[in-house]
């Protein structure tokens, strides 16, 4: 029985835009942390560039002026920890994640082992009756990268074993350590729902950022783009994996 451990931090996840991109998983095995592997739907292996806004953070209960709300990139792929018992934990790794504030970078690093990076950052929420319309940019190396997409305002469940499903229901975030450790922790959220995308726009230098194995994603065209209003959130403890 796994133990359950003490909260780490609270927090909203509010406007998720997140698109998805089919890749050979050759590209993903440099990252893939100790003990899990690759996850796939329907015979295919993705990475998500996501966006959105990080809302009312805690950190063991205690907010951190000026540092409570802020928007994030990151680039994440899909993977899966099967226990002895033969149940399996789904969960994502973070290639990178972009923030505006150094300090949250600082112990994204130091306590979990993340990638974080802190450089500057917009971004904007424009809510209507009809519409939504979400865009989150962000700037390296003289280049400004942006996503964004409009919605209908009309939010509808997500339905199990669609591609929505695969790419929302994640609850677990594994960072590889090393060749032998892997850091894993727990997220939990209610199921979300999800706006109707009717347009997106990419515009984002992935070989400038992410370097020249993800140049290929430069040209490449998502196979879909999803829009979740998003929850308050409840990050767990670390757990430490070692192999023997």
């Amino acid at each position: 029985m796994d133990t359950i451990q003490k909260i780490f931090l609270t927090a909203e996840w509010k406007n998720l835009i997140m698109a998805n991109y089919a890749v050979d998983p050759i590209v993903l095995q440099t990252y893939l942390p100790a003990h899990t592997e690759l996850d796939s739907f329907n015979g295919k292996y993705y990475v998500s560039l996501v966006g959105f806004m990080f809302e009312k953070v805690k950190i063991k209960s205690i907010s951190i002026p000026f540092h409570t709300n802020f928007p994030e990139i990151n680039l994440r792929f899909y993977v899966k920890l099967t226990d002895k018992d033969g149940s399996v934990k789904r969960g994502v790794v973070f290639i990178s994640e972009i923030v505006p504030k150094a300090a949250i970078a600082w112990v994204a690093n130091n306590i979990y082992r993340e990638k974080y990076v802190a450089t500057a950052m917009k971004h904007s929420v424009l809510l209507s009756d009809k519409a939504l319309e979400l865009t989150y940019s962000w700037y390296w190396k003289g280049k400004d990268n942006l996503i964004s997409a409009n919605a209908a305002n009309q939010l509808w469940p997500i339905e199990p074993g669609t591609a929505e499903a695969f790419i929302f229901e994640h609850y677990f975030g594994f960072a590889k350590v090393n060749d032998a450790t892997t850091n894993m922790y727990t997220v939990e959220h209610p199921t979300w729902n999800t706006y109707p995308v009717h347009s997106y726009k990419i515009d984002c230098n992935f070989q400038n950022f992410y370097g020249s194995e993800f140049s290929f994603l430069d040209n490449a065209i998502p196979d879909s783009v999803f829009i979740a209003a998003g929850s308050a959130v409840v990050i767990r403890d670390k757990t430490v994996l070692k192999k023997k």
